[in-house]
This record gives structure tokens, C-alpha cells and sequence, in this order.
């Protein structure tokens, strides 16, 4: 959650170190200027015929367009001429049979499927704002009308890319009647200072852009809380402790810390692999050497991994081994790991344990977790919560069963790799209800709300 980029929905998801290490190779080319011109002129929510909502954001390569419903089905669109574009399922080259008919620069017309929508007229203020000594850049999204409404800030994950030009939950929440406050993390995209994964510098930024929300959002301004997905989830509850705010969303976070997540990650990869007892142990000794390394800041423990490697790489389960922070240091020369680990990881706490803000933070609070998860496994997050809940802590928890990092449904390509492919029905709705404030259901899609109080042991 956290210590890794996903650069791609596959189910092979990489560290963030690994995965920013490859971006360096990857290059598109370049799209015809009338195309990239009709796709920046496009992006937007729209309200459709049939009163639901579309959301037409950027994709990942240069010149192509992501379309989100609120269900959670999208996919990628490329060019057919310039107003007209094909879809592809998800984050697959398979050929979905939606197509796009994007409005022309000035107009707000679109047509999904041969369903005509126009376009919401959500309120955008553009901001900068100071947290410590840096200058951070951030954007409010507000929906039409003059009442007000509850505000959400998102609080970024371990990636390095810039969220004000990435977030369609910025469009996605205001198109359903929310505020939103968005904001680049420090040393990615318009905002200053040096990029840091330190949890305490992260809530303060957090906190301030809470207050930049609820100033430029004036008389418009209702409850407010976070959302935050991946290491969000141990940066926002410590906000939350620091400066209380009316409520907390979690996304496929852990309430354990990073090193735990990489043994638990582990201890997954060996489950799913169907190694026994003995094996799991014996992978666990990577665990330990990746922690010795990361403990060093990357200038000791080597020698302990090379060893892990010696007795163990020649046996078929350790093909199966990824974890987290992991992964990287076994594909990685150690020589590349002791130049660019302490910059990818740059001010991690790894030992971080979130427990004891947790036990003490009386902010409403939903957690929100993916079955499937290979990168963030829930199972030690859900007991402590369950501990929490079963302590009265205003906890809720859902776990969507089928879900991978991300909350991204997926299938297995030709390789057995998993394929991103949506996320799951009930996943937007669950957020925005917890939100608004509305009474929320007993279950979302495949997953079921828990609210506690429950007793078992963290």
C-alpha cells in the first residue's frame, strides 16, 4: 500500500520501487495534436439521459481517456477520428464494445453508447497553500448550487505521480453532490518541497489542506473528513488524532506497519502457492532480511539476503515469493538498491505501528479493504479493527471478497497474471453514503458493511 506504484492493473503489481525504476523505460508516442487537444477538452463528468453519471478522466498513456460509471465499470478509450472514440475493458486490450462521442472544445454535449449526457457544471477553484515550509498546490471541486455540502480531502498513496491531473474521485464524489479537495504531494506535480513517505510531515500536509478546504469552501462547507487510499490509510487517521476532523475513509490500508505488510504479503504469496508450514518459514527469513536492509537505510543486511538467496533460490517456492518491499530487493543489484532505495523510500518509517492512534481516535471511521489483496493482505488489519470495534471505536469495515490492491476487480491474461478489469459494484456508493451521512445498507455489492462490537485479540 504504499511502498509501490501501480503503474499497470496487472495482478503482478510491482513495489513502487520496481515499478518507478521500469517507468524509466517505458515512452509513448506522442499523439496527434487535434486527438490530445479533443481528449483534454473532454475530461469532465457528465449527467446522462438515464440520470446517472459519467466520468470521462485521463489514461495512463499520452492521449487516451479512462470513462468511469458509478458501478465501477470502465475502460480505456482511444481515437477513431476526433470526436469519436472505442473502448477497451478496464486496464485489458480487449475490445468492450462501448464507444464515446466526445464533445467538441466549448460544447458540453457527449454521447455514451448513443445516450446523450451534458456535462455537470462542477465548480473548480485551482489553490496553493503552505504546510511547514513548502508550498503545496491543490484544487476544490465543488458541486453546482449554493448549499453546502460535506467535504472530502484525499490523501494520497506511496506514488509519485501528481494527483491533481490523476484523481477521478475528484469528479466522481462531486458529481454526487460532494466536495472535494485534491491536492499534489509534496515534490510531485506543482508542489514544492521534497518528495517524503514520512506519516508525521504527510498528516501535517493533510491537516492543512483541510483548512485550505474549509476556507476556500466558506458557507459551503459541511462536515469534513479524509479519504485515503494505500498508505493514505496511515497518514490520515494520524491526521485525524492530530487536528479530529467528522469522519475518516480508509481504502485498502492496514492498520499494521509497513514491515508487518511485507511479511503478511509474504506469508500470502506462500498460501496462494500452497506451500506448507516449513516453506512459510523459511520465506520468512527474506522478511527479515528486508527489514535489516530497510532498517539501515540501506547499507547493511545485504549480506543476510545474498545468504537467504543461497539456501533457498533453487527451491521451487521461492519463485513464488514477493511481498512487498521485498520483491524489489530480491530482483534488484544490490548496488541499484543502495543508490535508489533511501530516495523511493525517502523518510519511511517502516517499524510505524498505527495501533496506538487507532486505540484512541474517536472519529467516525470506515475501512474499506480488498480480499485479494497480494500487495496490502487484510487479515491482520481486520482482527485489530475487529479488537477496535469490540473497544467501541466508531468503526466500520467492508471487504469487497474479490478485489485486488487498489479495490480493482481483475482476470488472469494467458500468462496467469491478473488483469485489472473494474472496480467492484458498490464500492463508490458505500464511500459516498458514508459521506453524506446517510444511513448505510447492509451490504455493498459482494460486500457486507460490519459495524461491530466484536472481541477478538489484535
Amino acid at each position: 500500500m504504499r511502498i509501490h506504484l501501480r503503474l499497470t492493473r496487472t495482478a503482478l503489481r510491482q513495489s513502487a520501487l520496481f515499478a518507478l525504476l521500469a517507468s524509466c523505460a517505458l515512452a509513448s508516442a506522442a499523439p496527434a495534436p487535434e486527438v490530445a487537444t479533443a481528449a483534454q477538452c473532454a475530461v469532465g463528468s457528465y449527467r446522462m439521459a438515464d440520470g446517472g453519471s459519467l466520468d470521462i478522466g485521463p489514461a495512463a498513456a499520452a492521449g487516451q481517456l479512462r470513462w468511469r460509471l458509478p458501478d465501477g465499470r470502465t475502460g480505456r478509450l482511444q481515437a477513431h477520428g476526433n470526436r469519436r472514440w472505442a473502448s477497451t475493458l478496464g486496464w485489458t486490450d480487449r475490445t468492450d464494445g462501448h464507444t464515446v462521442e466526445l464533445p467538441a472544445c466549448g460544447s458540453t454535449a457527449i454521447r455514451f453508447d448513443g445516450q446523450p449526457g451534458e456535462r455537470i457544471a462542477l465548480v473548480q477553484t485551482d489553490t496553493r497553500f503552505v504546510s511547514g515550509s513548502v508550498t503545496l498546490a491543490g484544487r476544490l471541486t465543488l458541486p453546482p448550487g449554493t448549499g453546502p455540502v460535506p467535504i472530502v480531502v484525499l490523501v494520497h498513496g506511496a506514488e509519485h505521480d501528481a494527483a491533481l491531473p490523476t484523481y477521478s474521485l475528484q469528479r466522481e464524489f462531486a458529481a454526487a453532490g460532494i466536495g472535494v479537495f485534491a491536492y499534489d504531494k509534496r515534490g510531485t506535480g506543482q508542489s514544492g518541497g521534497r518528495y517524503t513517505q514520512n506519516y508525521l510531515t504527510l498528516a501535517n500536509d493533510a491537516i492543512h489542506a483541510a483548512r485550505q478546504a474549509r476556507r476556500l469552501a466558506g458557507a459551503r462547507a459541511g462536515r469534513l473528513g479524509y479519504q485515503g487510499g494505500s498508505q493514505g490509510g496511515w497518514v490520515a487517521p494520524l491526521a485525524a488524532r492530530i487536528e479530529p476532523v467528522d469522519f475518516v475513509i480508509v481504502s485498502f490500508g492496514l492498520a499494521v506497519s509497513p514491515l508487518d505488510e511485507d511479511r503478511e504479503a509474504i506469508a500470502y504469496d506462500m498460501a496462494r502457492a500452497g506451500a506448507g508450514a516449513d516453506d512459510t518459514a523459511k520465506a520468512m527469513e527474506v522478511a527479515d532480511a528486508s527489514a535489516a536492509i530497510v532498517g539501515s537505510g540501506f547499507t547493511d543486511g545485504f549480506t543476510q539476503m545474498a545468504s537467504v538467496k543461497a539456501r533457498y533460490g533453487h527451491l521451487p517456492w521461492f519463485k513464488a515469493v514477493r511481498g512487498n518491499i521485498s520483491g524489489y530487493l530480491l530482483a534488484t543489484p544490490e548496488a541499484k538498491v543502495r543508490i535508489d532505495g533511501p530516495r523511493l523510500l525517502e523518510g519511511m518509517p517502516a517499524d510505524y505501528d498505527p495501533l496506538p492512534v487507532l486505540e484512541h481516535l474517536d472519529v467516525p471511521q470506515l475501512w474499506l479493504l480488498a480480499g485479494q489483496d497480494r500487495d496490502a493482505p487484510p487479515g491482520q488489519t481486520l482482527r485489530r479493527l475487529a479488537h477496535l470495534q469490540g473497544e467501541g471505536r466508531p468503526i466500520r469495515t467492508a471487504v469487497f471478497p474479490d478485489a485486488d490492491h487498489g479495490m480493482y476487480a481483475f482476470e488472469r491474461d494467458a500468462a496467469g497474471e491478473r488483469v485489472s478489469t473494474r472496480q467492484p459494484d458498490g464500492y463508490l456508493r458505500l464511500m459516498q453514503d458514508f459521506i453524506l451521512a446517510r444511513p448505510l445498507a447492509a451490504s455493498y455489492g459482494a460486500a457486507r458493511v460490519e459495524a461491530g462490537p466484536r472481541s477478538t485479540p489484535p
